[in-house]
C-alpha cells in the first residue's frame, strides 16, 4: 500500500491558483514537480485561453505528488515511468493518460570529485542515496546488475532529493542517484562527477497521470490540458534557451543550472502503445526481482490510451 503521507507531501506543496479565463468550467488540480509541467506550460504560453481554472501544487519529487494524486488532492501530475509504476503497484488509483519521451542522460549516478569509485562495480559495500521507487532507484538496479552486483551488495539509503543533496555535500554518502536539476546542481555547485547515466539504459518515458475519479468526472478538461501540454513539450524542445530562462525564474535555479537541466531533458509527446506497456512490465519486473515491489498488479491496467489523440500537433 502507499504510505499515508500525502499531507506531508502537501505541506511541501506550493498551491498557485488560476490560469486563463474562467467561464464556469470545472477546476482542474494539477501537480508539478520542481521545474516540470508548470514551468513548461508557463514558458510556452500554451495555457492561454484555457476555459477552466487551474490550481497548481508543486512537489519536490514524484513520490509525494503521486500520493496526492491517489488521494484525490490533485487530478493530474507528471512522473517518470519508475515512480509511476511503483505507485501503481502499491495500489494507487491512477492511470497514465499521456506519455513523454526523452533520453536517459538526465538521470545519473553521482560521486564526489576525487572519489575512489571509478566504475559501478566499485560501489560494492558503498552507501548510495536515491528515492524509493524513483527513476534513480530503477537506474541503480539496472546498472549494478549490469556490473555483476546484487542489490544487497550496495547499501541503499532512501532519501528525499533535498536530504540526499545535503548528505552528498557533507560526505555522509558515497554516491547519489538523482535526476534533472539535482544532477545540474551537484555538477555545477559541488563539482560532482557523473559515474554513469541512463542514456541507452532507461526508456526515457515519463507520464502525465490522472486519478481514476478525475478521468471519469473531468474528461473534457483533461483532454484540453493534455493537448496544451503536448504543445508545450514541443515548444520547450525547440526553444531550450527561452525555456531555461523561464525555468530559472519559476524555480529560483541559477540560469546556468536551468540551462544545464533543459539541455539534458527534452520530453517529446509520445503515444501510449504496446511498446510502452512492455517497457512498464520490464520496469516492474526489475523492482519485483530486487524485492522492492511485492504486488503482482498488472501494469497493463495502469494505462489509458484513449487520450492518445491529444499528442497530435
Amino acid at each position: 500500500m502507499l504510505r499515508h503521507s500525502v499531507f506531508a507531501g502537501l505541506a511541501l506543496a506550493l498551491t498557485l491558483a488560476g490560469c486563463g479565463p474562467k467561464d464556469g468550467g470545472q477546476l482542474l488540480k494539477v501537480g508539478s514537480q520542481r521545474g516540470g509541467t508548470k514551468a513548461a506550460l508557463v514558458a510556452s504560453g500554451a495555457l492561454e485561453g484555457a476555459p477552466y481554472k487551474i490550481e497548481w501544487s508543486e512537489f519536490p519529487a514524484a513520490q509525494p505528488l503521486l500520493e496526492a494524486l491517489s488521494a484525490g488532492a490533485v487530478d493530474l501530475g507528471e512522473a517518470g515511468d519508475a515512480p509511476f509504476l511503483f505507485a501503481y503497484a502499491g495500489g494507487a488509483r491512477i492511470k497514465a493518460v499521456q506519455a513523454g519521451k526523452s533520453g536517459g542522460s538526465a538521470t545519473a549516478i553521482l560521486v564526489p570529485k576525487g572519489s575512489p569509485i571509478r566504475t559501478v562495480a566499485d560501489m560494492r559495500g558503498k552507501k548510495v542515496a536515491t528515492g524509493r521507487g524513483s527513476i534513480g532507484h530503477y537506474l541503480l538496479l539496472r546498472l549494478i546488475e549490469d556490473a555483476g552486483l546484487k542489490p544487497t551488495d550496495v547499501s541503499v539509503v532512501f532519501l528525499s532529493p533535498g536530504d540526499a543533496k545535503a548528505a552528498f555535500s557533507s560526505g555522509a554518502i558515497d554516491a547519489w542517484v538523482t535526476w534533472g536539476s539535482y544532477v545540474a546542481l551537484a555538477r555545477l555547485h559541488d563539482d560532482a562527477t557523473i559515474l554513469a547515466d541512463g542514456e541507452g539504459v532507461m526508456s526515457g518515458l515519463g507520464y502525465e497521470a490522472a486519478s481514476e475519479p478525475a478521468i471519469t468526472g473531468k474528461r473534457p478538461q483533461i483532454e484540453d490540458f493534455l493537448r496544451r501540454l503536448a504543445k508545450a513539450r514541443r515548444w520547450t524542445a525547440a526553444h531550450p534557451k527561452e525555456f531555461a530562462a523561464v525555468l530559472s525564474k519559476e524555480t529560483g535555479l541559477s540560469p546556468e543550472v536551468a540551462l544545464y537541466t533543459v539541455e539534458r531533458y527534452r520530453a517529446e509527446p509520445a503515444a501510449i502503445d504496446a511498446a510502452a506497456i512492455a517497457e512498464a512490465k520490464a520496469v516492474l519486473d526489475r523492482f519485483r526481482t530486487s524485492g522492492a515491489v511485492k504486488s503482482n498488479r498488472d501494469p497493463a491496467d495502469a494505462f489509458d490510451a484513449s487520450f492518445n489523440a491529444t499528442i497530435q500537433p
